[in-house]
C-alpha cells in the first residue's frame, strides 16, 4: 500500500487529494483557494469531517505548507514521510508528452518552453511543484498531462489549415484539453455501461466553465474541440470558443483595440457571460432564462447549439456511437443544459431519453436513455484526481 497525493495547482487555487492505493481510498482532499488575497480560503475534509480557515495566503509554497500542517494537525498520516508520490496536473504538454512522466529537469524545461501556450496555469504548475518537492523531498513526482490523451489524434484531426512550415516551425496545432477527464470516463464508460462490447464509439461531454468534447474510438481519442489553447471549441463560461479568424481584425479595428486586449475579451469577457449579460455561471444563467431574460434565453440556446453541434460532428467522425457521456461542473449537474442540448439532436441521432430520470440524476452516475434510445446516454462524474493516482502508483511500481 502506498500513500499518494493528486495536486492541481491554478493560477489562484491549489486542489489536492490523497489516496491509498492501491484501493484507490481517499484519505483527505480540499482546496486553498484565493491564493494572493487577503482573505485566501483553506478547506479540508478528511473522515467524514471538514475544515475551513480564512486568512492571508501570500502564494502557492503557503498553500501547500497550510496542506501538509493540516494533514500533521489532524493526524491524518503519523509522518509526511509516508506520502511516497505526488502527481500534478499539468494542462499543457505540447507535443512532447504522449503520457504521465516523471516530473525531471528536463520535464519542467519543457513546461517552461510552453507556457506562451498556457501562460495562465503553467506557472502556477512549476509553483506547485517547487513547493510541494521541497515541502517533501523525498516523494516521487511526476507530471499528468491534460494534452496527452489527445496526441492519439491524425494530422487530419490536428493540424490547422495554415501554410504547413507555420506549423512545424511553431508548433502551431490543435492539443485539446481536459484529456485526463476525457481519459477517466472512456474507461468508465466502457466499464460500466459498455462491458463486453469491442469496437467502441464514446463521444464525452466535458461541459463546466471551461468546455471540450472529445470522440473516443476503442479508448483512443480521434478528436476533440479544444485547439491550441483552451480558447477553442464550444462557447463556454466567458470564453468564446470557435470564431471566424477574421473577427479579431475586424473587432480590433472597430473597438480600436490591440490584438492582446481582444484576445482577452475574447477569453474573460465572451462566451455565456459576454451574450447574456448576466453571468458566467449556468446557475444564474438558468434563472434568468426562466425570468424571462431574452439575451439569457439567447446565451442558453447559442450554447446548447454548439455543444451539439460538435456531438453531431463527432457521430460523423467516429462512424456512429455508443455513447454518450455528460460530465464536469454543469454536465454533471444541469439538468436543464443536459436536456437543451439534447433536445438538439435526439432526432437526428435517434435518441429516446427519460427525462424525468434526467432531472432526478443529477450529480450521480445514470444512464438516462431508454432501452429504446439508438446510442446510450449518461451522466458519469468525473474523477481526474484518480487517474493522477493510478499514475502516481504506476511511477512507485517502475511501470509509468
Amino acid at each position: 500500500m502506498a500513500k499518494v497525493m493528486a495536486v492541481n495547482a491554478g493560477s489562484s487555487s491549489l486542489k489536492y487529494k490523497m489516496f491509498e492505493m492501491p484501493q484507490e481510498g481517499v484519505i483527505c482532499s480540499g482546496i486553498v483557494d484565493r491564493i494572493g488575497h487577503e482573505d485566501g480560503i483553506f478547506k479540508i475534509k478528511y473522515n467524514g469531517e471538514s475544515h475551513q480557515e480564512v486568512l492571508p495566503i501570500k502564494d502557492h509554497a503557503q498553500g501547500v505548507q497550510l496542506i501538509l500542517d493540516a494533514i500533521k494537525k489532524y493526524q491524518i498520516v503519523k509522518d509526511l514521510s509516508e506520502i511516497a508520490c505526488v502527481g500534478h496536473r499539468i494542462v499543457q504538454g505540447g507535443k512532447y508528452f504522449s503520457k504521465s512522466v516523471l516530473f525531471d529537469k528536463d520535464t519542467e524545461a519543457k513546461i517552461t518552453k510552453l507556457i506562451p501556450l498556457d501562460p495562465l496555469h503553467a506557472p502556477a504548475h512549476l509553483v506547485g511543484f517547487h513547493a510541494f518537492k521541497k515541502a517533501l523531498p523525498q516523494a516521487i513526482a511526476i507530471a499528468v498531462f491534460d494534452t496527452a490523451f489527445h496526441q492519439t489524434m491524425a494530422a487530419e484531426d490536428y493540424l490547422y489549415p495554415i501554410p504547413y512550415e507555420m506549423s512545424e516551425k511553431y508548433d502551431c496545432r490543435r492539443y485539446g484539453a481536459h484529456g485526463t477527464s476525457h481519459n477517466y470516463l472512456a474507461v468508465k464508460g466502457q466499464e460500466d455501461f459498455l462491458k463486453g462490447k469491442t469496437n467502441t464509439k464514446i463521444i464525452s461531454c466535458h461541459i463546466g466553465s471551461g468546455a471540450s468534447l472529445c470522440a473516443i474510438l476503442n479508448g483512443k481519442c480521434v478528436a476533440t474541440s479544444m485547439g491550441l489553447t483552451p480558447l477553442g471549441g464550444v462557447m463556454m463560461g466567458t470564453r468564446s470558443g470557435d470564431l471566424d479568424p477574421s473577427v479579431m481584425d475586424y473587432l480590433c479595428n472597430c473597438e480600436h483595440k490591440s490584438v492582446d486586449e481582444m484576445y482577452d475579451i475574447f477569453n474573460k469577457k465572451s462566451g455565456l457571460l459576454g451574450v447574456s449579460g448576466v453571468s458566467n455561471d449556468t446557475r444564474d444563467i438558468e434563472a434568468a432564462i426562466k425570468a424571462g431574460n431574452k439575451r439569457a434565453i439567447i446565451a442558453g440556446d447559442l450554447f446548447a447549439r454548439r455543444v451539439a453541434d460538435f456531438i453531431g460532428q463527432y457521430f460523423v467522425r467516429l462512424g456512429g456511437a455508443d455513447l454518450i457521456i455528460f460530465s464536469a461542473g454543469i454536465g454533471e449537474n444541469s439538468a436543464f443544459f443536459r436536456e437543451k442540448i439534447l433536445h438538439e439532436v435526439e432526432k437526428a441521432l435517434k435518441l429516446d431519453i427519460d427525462y424525468k430520470l434526467n432531472e432526478a440524476s443529477s450529480g450521480k452516475e445514470a444512464l438516462i436513455s431508454t432501452a429504446k434510445s439508438a446510442i446510450k446516454v449518461a451522466i458519469i462524474p468525473t474523477d481526474e484526481e484518480v487517474m493522477i493516482a493510478r499514475d502516481c502508483y504506476k511511477a512507485l511500481q517502475g511501470t509509468l
